[in-house]
C-alpha cells in the first residue's frame, strides 16, 4: 500500500460534493433525531432496563459523531501547500473531535526517519517540538501488559509484510492512559523489500468506555430480569401453595349436606406480570360454620405473596379458634403493625352459619360483600373498619345478614376494573351490580364466576384480583 505520507504522490482527490453532502445531512438528520428520543426516554437511572438504553443512546451517538466528521474530512479532503504541493497540517481541531483523535505515521527503515502528524503527538501526549519516536522506542508508551502485542505486531508487518490491525493502551506523560487503535502497512521498495512502515492510529478511549457501559448495563438488566423472574416463580408458587384451587368448583373437605355452593378466581394484572398480594379463602369451621374471606396486601413481588400467606395463616388459625370476625380483623391488624416489614393490607371477613342462614362479617378497609336476589342486587351496610396496619389499637364494628335461599354473596377485591372517572373499587361495584340478571339466569356459583370473568377479563387491570362468590343452595 503507496505511503499517505511519501512527497513524490499526489493526493488523492476528494469525491464530488454533492453526494457526501447528501450523506452528512442525512446523518446530522439522524443523530438530531437519536438525541431526540434519547431526551424523551431520560429517567433517573433507577432501573437498570433505562441504563443500558440511554449507554446504547450514547454509543450510537458517539458512532454517529465519528461518521459526521470521517464524511466532513472525505468531502474537504487535504488541502495542498502552494509551495510544496504537500498538503499542508489542518487547523489544530477541537478537542475530543474524531480529527484530533486520529493521527498517523511512517517510519522510514533505510534512513531511520520517522514522521507523525499533528494528530498523533496530541493522542499521544507528545511535545509536537519533540523528534518523533523510532519503531524501538515506541513501545516505551505503552503499558506492559500490551507492550509484547505491539512488538508483534510490528515485527509481523516488517517480516512476513503483514498488516497490523490491533489495540493497546498507552501512558500520557500526564499519568492519563488512553486506549489506541493502529492500522498499518508495510511500504514496498521496486526490489519488493520492505522500506517504511505506515500506520494510522486511533484514539478509541470514549468508543471503548461507550461499549464498555453498554456491555455493563446490558449485564445488570440481564441480571435483573433474572431475578426478576425467579422472583416471579417464586411467588406464583407460595400462591398457589396457599390459595385454594380456583378452577373449578370450591369444595370443602368434610362438610355433610352442602349449604353453600362456592366458586372462586384469581385475575392476574393484564398490564403487568408481578405478583400482588389478593387473596380469597373459603375454610370450613368447627360447628358446621364457614369463613369466607377476601383480602388484598399492598405491592408486589414474593415478599408481599410470603407476607400474604403469613395473613391468611393468622387469619385461618383464629377463625379456627373461634375468634368473631371483628376481633379477627382487630388481631390482624396488630399482626401487620409489628411485622418487621410494615404493610398495609384490606381485607373482609365472614362467617357463615348454616342453621340459621345468617352471615356475620367485619371489613378492614375493602369493598363491602354484595348481595344477589331475585334478579337484583345491592352492597351490604359497611361497619367500620380502617386498613390493616394503618393505626395501631383500632377496632373493627361487625355487621349481621340474614341469607334465603338462592341468594348469591359475591366478595372481590378492588383491583377488578380500571378506574376512570371514579376510583377502581367503585368502578367494580357498579359493574358487578350491573350483572345481577345475569347472575339470575346462572345455575351455579362458578357460572357466575365465568360471568365475572366474561364481564372484567379483558380489563386494562394495573392489579391483580380476586372474586368469590357464595351461593345459599339449602
Amino acid at each position: 500500500m503507496p505511503s499517505h505520507l511519501s512527497a513524490d504522490r499526489p493526493a488523492a482527490q476528494p469525491p464530488g460534493r454533492g453526494p457526501v453532502d447528501t450523506l452528512i445531512s442525512q446523518t446530522r438528520r439522524l443523530k438530531g433525531d437519536v438525541n431526540a428520543v434519547r431526551r424523551e426516554a431520560q429517567s433517573d437511572g433507577s432501573d437498570p432496563q433505562d441504563r443500558w438504553q440511554r449507554a446504547l443512546y450514547d454509543l450510537a451517538l458517539h458512532q454517529l459523531n465519528d461518521l459526521d466528521e470521517h464524511l466532513a474530512q472525505l468531502r474537504d479532503g487535504p488541502r495542498p501547500d502552494r509551495r510544496t504541493g504537500r498538503p499542508e497540517p489542518p487547523a489544530a481541531p477541537r478537542r475530543g473531535s474524531l480529527l484530533s483523535r486520529v493521527g498517523s505515521a511512517e517510519w522510514n527503515l533505510l534512513t531511520d526517519e520517522a514522521s507523525w502528524s499533528s494528530e498523533l503527538y496530541e493522542i499521544l501526549g507528545r511535545d509536537p517540538a519533540a523528534p518523533p519516536l523510532t519503531l524501538d522506542e515506541l513501545p516505551s508508551l505503552v503499558l506492559d501488559a500490551d507492550r509484547s502485542k505491539l512488538t508483534a505486531m510490528v515485527t509481523d508487518c516488517l517480516v512476513d509484510a503483514k498488516r497490523i490491525d490491533g489495540e493497546f493502551q498507552i501512558v500520557r506523560p500526564d499519568g492519563e492512559v488512553r486506549t489506541v487503535h493502529m492500522m498499518g502497512e508495510p511500504v514496498l521498495d521496486t526490489d519488493g523489500s520492505t522500506a517504511s512502515m505506515w500506520a494510522v492510529l486511533r484514539d478509541v478511549s470514549e468508543l471503548r468506555r461507550s461499549q464498555q457501559a453498554v456491555s455493563e448495563t446490558r449485564d445488570s438488566l440481564q441480571r435483573h430480569r433474572h431475578r426478576a423472574q425467579t422472583e416471579h416463580r417464586l411467588a406464583v408458587e407460595l400462591q398457589e401453595a396457599v390459595l385454594p384451587p380456583w378452577r373449578g368448583t370450591l369444595r370443602l373437605p368434610h362438610q355433610g349436606p352442602r349449604s353453600l355452593d362456592l366458586a372462586a378466581r384469581y385475575l392476574p394484572s393484564s398490564t403487568s406480570a408481578l405478583v400482588g398480594g389478593d387473596w380469597y379463602d373459603a375454610l370450613e369451621l368447627p360447628g358446621g360454620e364457614t369463613l369466607l374471606s377476601v383480602g388484598d396486601l399492598t405491592g408486589h413481588g414474593v415478599t408481599v405473596t410470603s407476607g400474604m400467606a403469613m395473613l391468611l395463616g393468622a387469619l385461618r388459625g383464629m377463625a379456627m379458634a373461634g375468634t368473631s370476625p371483628g376481633q379477627l380483623m382487630a388481631w390482624l391488624n396488630q399482626l401487620l403493625d409489628t411485622t418487621v416489614q410494615p404493610a398495609l393490607g384490606s381485607a373482609v371477613c365472614c362467617r357463615y352459619r348454616p342453621e340459621t342462614r345468617t352471615l356475620v362479617w367485619a371489613q378492614a378497609g375493602h369493598p363491602a360483600p354484595l348481595l344477589f336476589r331475585n334478579g337484583t342486587g345491592r352492597r351490604l351496610n359497611t361497619p367500620d373498619g380502617v386498613l390493616l396496619g394503618a393505626t395501631s389499637g383500632a377496632t373493627y364494628g361487625e355487621a349481621e345478614e340474614t341469607l334465603e335461599a338462592g341468594d348469591l354473596i359475591v366478595l372481590h377485591t378492588d383491583g377488578l376494573a380500571p378506574g376512570r372517572e371514579e376510583s377502581p373499587g367503585t368502578a367494580a361495584v357498579h359493574r358487578l351490580l350491573d350483572l345481577a340478571p345475569r347472575f339470575a339466569e346462572a345455575h351455579t356459583a362458578q357460572d357466575c364466576v365465568r360471568t365475572v370473568v366474561e364481564e372484567f377479563g379483558e380489563s386494562e387491570r394495573e392489579d391483580d384480583a380476586c372474586v368469590l362468590i357464595a351461593r345459599v343452595t339449602s
